[in-house]
């Protein structure tokens, strides 16, 4: 939230989006109840549709102040931070939560209500506690019990979602509201599109190596589009790890682009690879 009202350059661009892109939401991290109203107000300013409150990363550079899933520790903050957001805009608030800070402080459920009470429609509850991080199963059972305490709140539920059949998986074993796709979709775009196919009863969409190809080259094409060349070289190796990890006869692709030097030079080894050898 500091950067965004310092107006931070690096904090706006990553806010950018394109008017094709809608419904869109943007999400505050942070813990500062006094900046939540502000904040919100600048994401409905620029066009965003939903404003959304993180209370999920995990990561210790974040939690470290209390903000992202380390607000799990804070419920009544949380439905202050909320109140605040909901009174500043007319669009819709959300928040995004882990199911606790541990095993031993599961208060997902807890939060819900309060979420409810401060005027959220949506929460998105991921089934992992910040200790997990991302290691470990996803415990549905805890969304389960969200839903469970939900009245008016809609609960969706994110975790584990990793392809059409997990997605329907979700909804059978919590009833939630809708799903959340994160990490499932990496390297796999075309997830989205499977589980919709999924639910209207659609056959499944074979993939081919050619498809991994035409994905992997869109997804590095918006990377060098936001990134400054450099930047982007270092996450084409992040990026690589989640594309070529699909199937069998990447593993030469894999040594080319762990030495490349300049962007054309990754474009042309992934364009130029032998991807009619490679077995999905």
């Amino acid at each position: 939230m500091d950067a965004l009202i310092r107006h931070d350059p690096n904090t706006y661009r990553i806010l950018d989006f394109e008017k094709e892109m809608h419904p869109i939401g943007g999400q505050l991290c942070g813990s500062k109840p006094e900046l939540a109203g502000p904040c919100a107000r600048i994401i409905e300013d620029l066009g965003f549709d939903v404003v959304d409150l993180n209370c999920g990363c995990p990561v210790d550079k974040v939690t470290r102040d209390g903000s992202g899933s380390g607000l799990m520790r804070n419920p009544d903050k949380i439905g202050e931070i909320l109140s605040n957001m909901v009174s500043a805009v007319s669009i819709p608030v959300t928040v995004k939560v882990r199911t606790g800070w541990n095993e031993e402080e599961i208060n997902a459920p807890l939060i819900t209500k309060i979420a409810e009470e401060a005027g959220a429609v949506a929460i998105f509850v991921h089934g992992r506690t910040r200790a997990q991080g991302y290691r470990g199963p996803a415990k549905w059972e805890h969304i389960r019990a969200c839903v469970e305490a939900a009245t008016t709140i809609d609960v969706f539920g994110n975790g584990d979602i990793t392809d059409a059949a997990s997605g329907a998986g979700m909804f059978e074993t919590t009833g939630c509201a809708g799903i959340l796709l994160s990490r499932g979709t990496f390297g796999q775009a075309w997830l989205i599109e499977d589980l919709m196919r999924q639910f209207e009863g659609l056959e499944p969409i074979k993939r081919t190596s050619l498809d991994l190809r035409d994905a992997f080259c869109e997804h590095f094409q918006h990377v060098t589009a936001y990134q400054s060349p450099r930047r982007a070289l270092l996450d084409l190796r992040r990026i690589s790890a989640w594309y070529l990890r699909q199937g069998q006869g990447l593993k030469g692709l894999r040594t080319q682009l762990t030495g490349v030097a300049t962007v054309e030079e990754a474009f042309q080894f992934i364009e130029n690879y032998s991807w009619e050898e490679v077995i999905l």
